[in-house]
């Protein structure tokens, strides 16, 4: 309605309202013996659209004389004389309040279901019935929120604040709704609509993306000419009496501004086993659901279950890579021209939602019209940017999953590059191998065909060997060569004793590291992967149940998955067979020792009179070699030195003493010119 006809309606609707107080002060002066005449006005014209009175009863199934009974709570705040009336009326001037005794007595068609707790001005709330010895004589007063509703003034409930909200207002709606999504959004708008006036199915889209599915729902809401109402259920009374009201609550306000709720569930772990606060929110929710009788939509992160209600269910995967790639184009816009297929490499790595994809491009805009410092941005083109577009590009890619990551695992910056790698020729190459699979995903799964069966299709990787002997290494290199965000994820810490908390640790993680393409490193794989044990009691149960639902996820990761352990014969073999590449780190021999040695000090450090081979004779991993490298560097800066063989002797006793192992003749022999 445009704001001019607004204004209008708004105007008639009060002269309305007030011709309708009219007639109950009419039918007041009558029972009160104060009117010369008996005569009630005749209704006011009906209006276009229809008074707000008219369209409540209507729409909440008001009788006549629950309209009347409406009428004279409403009376006493829009007229003063109406209290003065009513008491008049009651013969008793201390009652000055509307009271049901009061209207049984003054209008047409009365009826004692008016007086029933089910009854649509008591089952709604429509009016308050205060304390009183008897129901009938009790005083009456309207609610606030329908007072105003029908003069005219729209907003939500005040007891709704934090709980309900305009879908329009929960988030950042982005341009572009991908032809997958939009299909669900029809499907949606069409079940809604087949049963919009009873109790219908509620319409369940779960997936992993908040944005995403509110996006759909609006878009279904927007098809059926209605606007969507946000529950949040995180923050549901759990206390019945509250609960029941809440509810209430929210059904009226989507009565009265024809809109659809939405139920948002995805703060809330719908875990089977949930126990306490989960437990009690799971609990609320399934009894609003099944206490609706409006349509509502639920958004989860899973796919819920146990509602008496049926549940007409839409899951909501990534947009296709086809949807990416066109979104990357329309954002992108001209830009797109200047990148000859990229667009086809962010696709094959990342996989963004529409709204990562709309910020990522959004940002890499800005980013190309910031100038450099001391350069009038005016004169600038967009290849004025230091940085090449695809670069930035990438980049902004990149920081889309890192606000989440940051918080569930442990950023590692990739610092090293296959030349600070040493292994035997066969793990290296195997290491190769991999970082050719995360390459060449996208033309091997989408244009060769072998993406088809869906299953199978993440890059899971076991490396298995001694503490020090380069897992956490080799996981840097590969990111450095790929130009991923490397993460590691300590699985002994992700592991809860709370049944379900575990899952949704990891299903917080996977969702995240998904959107930016990050490698995840799982340190101690043997804390979830053990060699399984007899089901005892529920928590063995449910242990297991998480072993299978982070080999599902690891499984079906688009990304690069690793898993450590120092103890490869400690695992399930049931686990093993559903790794696609495992990497044994052996501990380094004399020869690869020296390897480390020589390449173990970066090209600026100064150095003198190495003996690579003899200091190859110290039998440690190349983790303690770093150690000992890096603190020798240390006292040979102290003593304003280069790094000498006897600055890497005392280095190495302090390791020695970390270690608790003795520091042998026979390793450190020819190390110094006096023991030669």
């Amino acid at each position: 309605m445009a704001a001019n006809s607004l204004e209008q309606w708004r105007e008639a609707n009060h002269d309305y309202l007030m011709e309708t107080v009219a007639q109950v002060i009419a039918y007041l002066g009558r029972k009160a013996h104060l009117s010369e005449s008996n005569e009630i006005p005749a209704d006011p014209q009906p209006l276009q659209p229809p008074a707000a009175l008219e369209q409540l009863c209507s729409l909440l199934g008001l009788s006549r004389f629950e309209r009347d009974v409406l009428l004279l709570c409403a009376g006493v705040e829009l007229n003063p004389v109406v209290m003065p009336l009513c008491a008049s009326a009651q013969a008793d001037l201390q009652q000055g309040c509307p009271t049901y005794n009061l209207a049984l007595s003054i209008f047409p068609l009365p009826h004692w279901w008016a007086l029933a707790p089910e009854s649509a001005l008591r089952c709604w709330h429509l009016i308050e019935v205060g304390g009183g010895n008897a129901l009938t004589y009790s005083p009456l007063r309207i609610d606030e929120r329908i007072l105003h509703y029908l003069l005219g003034i729209e907003y939500i409930d005040i007891r709704l604040r934090g709980i309900l909200t305009p879908l329009e207002d929960a988030f950042t709606l982005f341009e572009a709704l991908p032809p997958s999504y939009q299909a669900i959004a029809e499907q949606v708008a069409q079940v809604g609509l087949q049963d919009i006036d009873k109790t219908a199915p509620a319409i369940q889209l779960y997936g992993s993306d908040e944005a995403t599915k509110r996006a759909i729902a609006l878009a279904a809401c927007r098809q059926m000419n209605r606007q969507g109402l946000l529950i949040a259920a995180d923050v549901l009374p759990i206390e019945l009496g509250q609960f029941n009201l809440i509810k209430v609550l929210c059904e009226r306000e989507a009565l009265l501004s024809h809109s659809i709720l939405v139920l948002d569930c995805s703060a809330v772990s719908s875990f089977e086993s949930a126990e306490g606060v989960i437990a009690q929110q799971n609990s609320a929710i399934v009894r609003l659901i099944d206490a609706l009788r409006c349509p509502v939509i639920v958004l989860s992160r899973d796919r819920r279950a146990q509602h008496q209600r049926p549940l007409i269910t839409f899951a909501i995967a990534a947009p296709t890579h086809q949807e990416q790639r066109s979104l990357w184009q329309i954002h992108l816009g001209e830009t797109a021209a200047e990148l000859n297929g990229y667009v086809d490499t962010l696709v094959s790595y990342f996989n963004l939602t529409p709204a990562g994809i709309q910020a990522a491009c959004e940002k890499t805009k800005r980013l190309l019209r910031e100038p450099p410092e001391g350069k009038d941005s005016s004169k600038l083109k967009a290849s004025s940017s230091p940085l090449p577009l695809p670069s930035l590009l990438w980049e902004a890619c990149l920081t889309q999953a890192r606000p989440q990551l940051d918080e569930l695992a442990q950023a590692i910056p990739p610092s090293a590059d296959w030349h600070n790698l040493v292994l035997p020729e066969k793990e290296f190459q195997v290491l190769q191998t991999i970082a050719a699979h995360v390459r060449q995903r996208f033309k091997v799964y989408e244009q060769w065909g072998f993406g088809r069966s869906g299953r199978g299709l993440g890059i899971s990787t076991l490396f298995a060997g001694p503490s020090g002997t380069g897992k956490t290494l080799a996981a840097e290199v590969l990111a450095s060569d790929l130009k991923l965000d490397l993460y590691r994820v300590d699985l002994s810490t992700v592991v809860s004793k709370y049944i379900g908390e575990t899952e949704k640790n990891l299903r917080r993680i996977f969702d995240a590291a998904e959107t930016g393409g990050a490698i995840l490193l799982f340190d101690e794989a043997d804390a979830l992967f053990g060699k399984r044990s007899e089901v005892k009691d529920s928590h063995d149960r449910y242990a297991n149940m998480e072993v299978a639902y982070l080999l599902q996820r690891i499984e079906s990761y688009r990304g690069l998955a690793i898993l450590t352990t120092n103890l490869k014969s400690s695992l399930d073999q049931a686990f093993l067979r559903r790794i696609r590449f495992i990497v044994q780190f052996p501990f380094p021999d004399a020869k690869q020792r020296a390897e480390i040695w020589r390449r173990i000090f970066p090209a600026q450090t100064p150095l003198q009179d190495l003996l690579y081979e003899k200091l190859a004779k110290l039998s440690v991993s190349g983790g303690n070699i770093r150690n000992i490298a890096l603190n020798a560097a240390f006292l040979a800066a102290d003593a304003n030195e280069s790094v000498q063989m006897h600055h890497i002797l005392q280095a190495s006793q302090a390791e020695y003493i970390k270690l608790e192992r003795p520091l042998t003749d026979a390793e450190v022999k020819g190390w110094l010119p006096k023991q030669s």
